[in-house]
Parts: structure tokens; sequence; C-alpha cells
């Protein structure tokens, strides 16, 4: 048996091992105590596609605002978005006011949201939704409206009378040092309000990049999802950059994911300028593998039907939201190949199911044959799997329910900067002719 296999097999075994025990003790969430989030949470988040636009002057549709939020959640119910999971509308920096008001309390700017922010959140939940709202720890956000230092009470009581549903706080203008209390603070006061809110912290991306030890025990303890690493950019080399990052990362980061508590790489670009048909397939793929929220931040008037087909993709939403809850990891490159596995549910015989997306990191403009034989990935079931393409619809040759041995060959052809993605059921008994079993299958 060569080495990559048994490192592969290690590898496999141990994501199955911590995810036969989560099983087993699925209700004991950690994250606030709040029971959110048992599977990552999914919406639509309005940072990456429009950062900070206040011009609603000469911007009137893509300026942070009222009308911006109203149209995305109109957008999320009518365009079948919301069916599928996407339940969060989530504001991003840039609503407040200049300054608090003359009696202390964060309020948002009058001229761009007139209503307020209380009838925005209604008007999102009328639309069965929920309500999320950015802040930051410091004295001011990174825009530079005014943070919640010194008023971390009070301000998590504004939120839940606002019945804010989700927040998201940033980490400019504050110590790193301090940030290990500060965090732990503010989520205690968001439950002493008595609303449950999704509590989004950007604790170690701060961190991390001040070379600082960090204690991901405690931030899995109190925060619901984190961000790890730096925004993410309107690009493939962005989004590989953060892949890499987390894979370099996966042996300690993987241990703190889970139901109630995940790791987040940050949004999804989908449809919006910087990644191709097949990049974005890639970057769903490897987010579904990640076990990451699947927040988009898109123009979703604008988003093409061929990319709107893999936003609404059911069969790796159904990977992302897998209840398991087991973040995948990179198991292995070869032949600039990246192959990424997550073990998912179906359950048998502590032989988990797993999904495998195989991603190109080639440049020299041609689709690439690979191949790799079951148990080389690391699925070990002596019953065989069955195997079926996740991007099987009328973008890719799709050959579905395709039983297969350890000694069976997979063959996939993954186009440059893109990937073949697959899901590997777990067989109760062995099915077929068992010769033609061990024969390949291919799948592009």
């Amino acid at each position: 048996m060569s080495t990559y296999s048994n490192i592969y097999k290690m590898q496999i075994l141990s994501m199955i091992f911590a995810a036969v025990a989560l099983i087993s003790t699925f209700h004991g969430v950690r994250g606030l105590d709040n029971g959110l989030a048992l599977t990552p949470p999914m919406g639509w988040l309005a940072w990456a596609r429009y950062r900070c636009i206040i011009d609603c002057e000469k911007y009137p549709d893509e300026c942070i605002s009222e009308k911006l939020f109203m149209r995305a959640a109109d957008l999320l119910v009518s365009e079948g978005y919301a069916d599928l999971g996407y339940e969060y509308v989530i504001v991003d920096d840039c609503w407040l006011a200049t300054n608090r008001s003359a009696d202390g309390m964060l309020e948002a700017d009058k001229k761009r949201f007139p209503s307020g922010i209380k009838a925005l959140s209604n008007y999102i939940h009328s639309k069965g939704l929920k309500f999320g709202l950015y802040q930051d720890l410091g004295s001011k956000t990174c825009a530079g409206f005014p943070g919640v230092l010194g008023n971390e009470a009070k301000d998590a009581k504004r939120f839940a009378e606002w019945k804010v549903d989700y927040v998201k706080l940033d980490g400019c203008f504050s110590d790193v040092r301090d940030m290990d209390k500060g965090y732990v603070e503010f989520g205690k006061h968001l439950n002493n309000t008595g609303r449950p809110m999704v509590y989004s912290c950007s604790w170690p991306a701060y961190q991390e990049f001040k070379g600082m030890r960090i204690d991901y025990a405690s931030i899995a303890e109190h925060c619901n999802l984190w961000r790890n690493y730096g925004d993410i950019d309107d690009s493939w080399s962005s989004v590989m950059d953060i892949a890499d990052y987390f894979a370099t990362k996966q042996e300690f980061w993987a241990q703190y994911a889970g139901p109630g508590h995940w790791n987040d790489p940050d949004t999804l670009l989908i449809g919006n300028f910087g990644l191709s048909f097949d990049q974005s397939k890639s970057q769903m793929a490897i987010w579904a593998v990640l076990a990451a929220p699947l927040l988009m931040s898109t123009k979703l008037s604008a988003v093409r039907p061929e990319f709107k087909e893999i936003l609404q993709n059911k069969e790796i939403i159904k990977i992302s939201q897998d209840t398991i809850g087991v973040q995948g990891t990179r198991i292995f490159r070869d032949e600039d190949i990246d192959i990424w596995s997550r073990p998912v549910r179906p359950v048998y015989s502590g032989f988990c199911s797993c999904a495998v997306a195989f991603v190109s990191r080639r440049a020299d403009g041609a689709p690439h044959a690979y191949k790799i034989t079951v148990e080389h990935l690391g699925l070990l079931n002596p019953n065989g799997y069955t195997i079926k393409n996740l991007y099987g619809g009328k973008y890719a040759n799709n050959i579905n329910n395709q039983y297969v041995l350890l000694k069976s060959v997979v063959r996939v052809r993954v186009n440059p900067s893109g990937v073949v993605f697959l899901r590997f059921d777990v067989n109760k008994s062995k099915e077929g002719n068992v010769t033609a079993l061990n024969h390949a299958v291919e799948f592009t």
C-alpha cells in the first residue's frame, strides 16, 4: 500500500470517528448554548458586493440603504432562495449615523434609513426571513462609524429591541489582546437580552495576523461562527488563497467546527464580476466541504441563470447543511488537482458517506483527466458506495447511481479552475455484478 493511501485512510478515519462521535452528542451544542446555527447559516450579506457605498444620489441602486435590504429580502423570496434555506438578510458596515444620539444610543443614518432599523427588521420578518446587523468591538467600525466599546450592554439591548436575529461583530479599532475578554463579554450581553441571536465573531482573524496563540476552544464556546482570515475579494486568486490557508490550518481548525459553531471563510461571490462559471462551481463545492456558512454577496436581480443554478443546487446545499457537522479537509494534491473530502450522512456500521471535490489548479487551458481508486480516497466500506455527480445537470455529463467497490477506479475530467463534485453514499450490502463494480466509472 502506498504512503499517500495510508495518509488518506488516517485522515478519513479520523473524520469518520469525529462524525460518529458527533452523532451521539449532537444535542451538546457549545456555541453560546443558544441552540442556533446547528447547521452553517445561509443568507445574503451586503459587504463583498456593495462595500460602503453611501452616495444614494449617484448610486441609487447600490448604496447602503433600507431600500437595498428590502429588495434583497424580496428577491430571496421571489427567486426561490428562501425556500432552499437562504434565510438571513445581513446589513454590514456603513448603516450607522456618524454619531450616537444625544442619549448615547445607536441609530441609523436618517437619510438612507428613514424608516429606522426596527421598521427594516419588521419588513424582513414579514417576508419570513431573519435580520442580521453589523457592529464592531472597538471604538469605531472599520468604516469609521460608532462602535460598541463602552456601550456593550446598551447596544446588545438595542439589538434585541430591534428584533435582530444575527449579529456580526467586527474587530477594527480594538486591541487584539483584549479580544479574548471583549468578545466573550459581548456575547454574554447578547444572551442576557433573552433574544436568540446568532453571534458571528471576527475575533481570530485579527489575532491570526498578529501571530498570536488563539484560544479556539473559547471561541467555539462563545461564538456561533467566526472569521479566521481576511476579507474575500471578488477574484479566483482570493478564493484559492483562502482555501489554501484553510488547508494549512485544517488539522487544528476543523476540530472546533460543528453544530452551533463554525469556521467562516467569508461570503460566496457567485454571480458577481470576478469568478467564471467553472470557478463559481469550485467555490460552492469547497465551501460546502468546509461546512462554511453560505452567505451570498451579490446583486440578486442580476444573477444569470447558470450562476443561480449553482447557488440553488439542492444536492450541494444538502452537503453544506449535513447534520453530522464535520468540517471537511483537503486530503491530497496531485497533478495540480486538489482533492477535498467531507464525511456526511448516511452512516452505516461506522462508515460515513462522503462528498469529494476534485478542484483543478491547472492553467494549461484544457480539461485534465485524473483517476484514483475508491480506497485511495480513503473510502473503506467493504460493501462499496453509490456515486452521484452533484453538478450533474445540463452543464455536465452525468452518470449517477454507479456502484463501486474499494478497487474501482473513479475517473474525472476537470476543467481549468473547475471542479468535479461527487457524493459517495455508503452501501449496506454489495449490489450488482462484483466484477463490473471494479471497472472504472467516469465523470466530468
